[in-house]
């Protein structure tokens, strides 16, 4: 019998020939990664257990959320991290100033191997999968055994397969595929699976693009979403690591859960409405809706393209006057690119506000709180209720296009309007 992606990277990191959904092995992580939200507890913990980290060089630590601090509490947790890489000998310490979003750092720096195992801090580790990595997120209680140990329990999970077929069309991005997905199928309809993506319409697709869809595969529930390793993922990890690494495919008769096709020319502009992601719609059901904010930034899109894409819409218009637009790189490799194409001058021009890597507005600790009554539309990939400050604000998560395109009108509007 075949094996799906994550079944054959599963095996692998458990030294098993053969691995089938609901079985219980011990892993062996290739990687993991530590934010600057836990690493006071997680350092508190080592001391207080008498705990070595079992490989240093295998550790991450990034700072990224409140940077730079905002408080009192997140300069000593920032101190803390720092104590943390000092006294563990933790070589991959990135600090303010050389630092980035943690997802996009991480690949960014060839720490993202394709087939290999990562577990790391933050539920959106998912993200490694756009480059072929088994890549979840754990809590504190797993980051503290896996840091100790390097290994940790995995359920075999059931796995399915979402085709993706066709080109997407000018003004659509891989944002509104998942949007459209997560509206069509619900949140739920990956939960405790593997998701993974193939199909010619993700040969078409740029690894940023990919990064987006495997971002939000936790958010319709999955355990990992994983694209296959083609040329351009080889090429891409090759020039950031002269570590070996071996990319995985699914077996011919590998068994699925379920398969879902998605015809890439019939995906319009979608917008995640409050208070769910599953709450999403095509843009000619909610345009015109008022919104105060726009920010484009986070794990998600903040990637050159993103950036790209918005300042082509934003080139020549002004911010609607009663928005104001956030625009977040998501490293500091993004934004020196961004620099040196006159993106961020469009953004300034354009009236725009241009900040630091960092986490930014995305869930509301650093910047760009909302205000009750008020709505955000944002290429984040979050909208509960108060994820960017007073529970009584509305969060509409969209493309970058569609982040621009509403900047400027003041209403939720179909970029395709300005694609020309």
């Amino acid at each position: 019998m075949g094996m799906t992606i994550a079944e054959k990277i599963l095996a692998r990191a458990s030294k098993k020939e053969l691995v089938k959904p609901g079985e219980i092995v011990i892993a062996k992580i290739d990687r993991t990664r530590i934010v600057d939200l836990q690493a006071s507890k997680l350092y508190q913990y080592l001391k207080e257990l008498s705990l070595e980290v079992w490989d240093p060089g295998r550790v991450v630590i990034i700072l990224e959320h409140d940077a730079p601090p905002n408080s009192v509490a997140s300069a000593q947790t920032y101190k803390d991290a720092r104590i943390f890489a000092r006294e563990y000998g933790i070589p991959h310490f990135y600090e303010l100033g050389r630092h980035g979003i943690c997802h996009q750092l991480f690949v960014e720096k060839g720490f993202a191997r394709p087939g290999e195992l990562v577990a790391a801090a933050d539920s959106h580790t998912c993200t490694y999968g756009a480059l072929n990595v088994a890549s979840r997120g754990i809590g504190p209680q797993e980051m503290l055994y896996v840091l100790a140990r390097g290994e940790l329990w995995f359920r075999i999970p059931e796995s399915i397969k979402f085709v993706l077929t066709g080109k997407l069309r000018p003004g659509v991005m891989s944002k509104d595929v998942i949007l459209a997905i997560a509206g069509r199928y619900g949140t739920d309809v990956a939960l405790y699976k593997s998701a993974e993506f193939l199909g010619d319409g993700v040969e078409e697709m740029s690894l940023s693009s990919r990064m987006t869809i495997a971002n939000m595969g936790v958010e319709i529930g999955a355990k990992f979403a994983l694209f296959e390793a083609d040329q351009k993922t080889v090429d891409y990890v090759r020039k950031r690591t002269n570590e070996p690494f071996e990319p995985v495919k699914a077996d011919p008769d590998a068994e699925y859960e379920a398969i879902y096709e998605i015809v890439l020319d019939d995906i319009t502009p979608h917008v995640a409405c409050p208070h769910d992601v599953s709450n999403s719609r095509g843009i000619n059901q909610i345009e015109g809706i008022p919104v105060n904010q726009a920010f484009l930034g986070a794990c998600t899109n903040s990637r050159f393209e993103d950036l790209e894409i918005a300042a082509q819409i934003l080139k020549g218009h002004s911010i609607n006057p009663d928005v104001r637009m956030i625009v977040t790189p998501g490293s500091q490799e993004i934004y020196l690119e961004a620099l040196r194409a006159g993106l961020i001058e469009t953004f300034i021009e354009a009236g725009c506000v241009v900040t630091n890597p960092s986490c930014g507005a995305c869930g509301g600790g650093g910047m760009g709180i909302l205000a009750p009554g008020e709505r955000c539309i944002s290429s984040s990939n979050r909208n509960f209720r108060g994820r960017m400050g007073s529970p009584e604000a509305e969060v509409y998560l969209a493309s970058p296009a569609t982040v621009a395109a509403s900047a400027i009108t003041g209403k939720i509007t179909d970029p395709r309007n300005y694609i020309t």
